[in-house]
């Protein structure tokens, strides 16, 4: 699967694909069917890419079906 901006691999290190696209459904809704890499993720969400891992963590802690 590819970024829908870049059109890299969603998988990229700092986090899984699944993660990836979880956290694309979490932050921009459920219905998502193109997702963003993380490099693109973090700069639409305006965040840094180091900050992702944290988030992929805090919703996993907080039992969300997604992860």
């Amino acid at each position: 699967m590819t970024c829908r901006e870049c059109e890299r691999k969603i998988q990229d290190g700092i986090i899984t694909a699944k993660d990836a696209i979880a956290l694309n459904k979490k932050l921009l809704g459920r219905q998502l069917i193109l997702f963003f890499c993380a490099d693109c993720l973090a700069e639409y969400l305006d965040v840094e890419k180091t900050e992702l891992p944290d988030l992929v963590d805090r919703f996993k802690e907080q039992g969300c079906s997604l992860f």
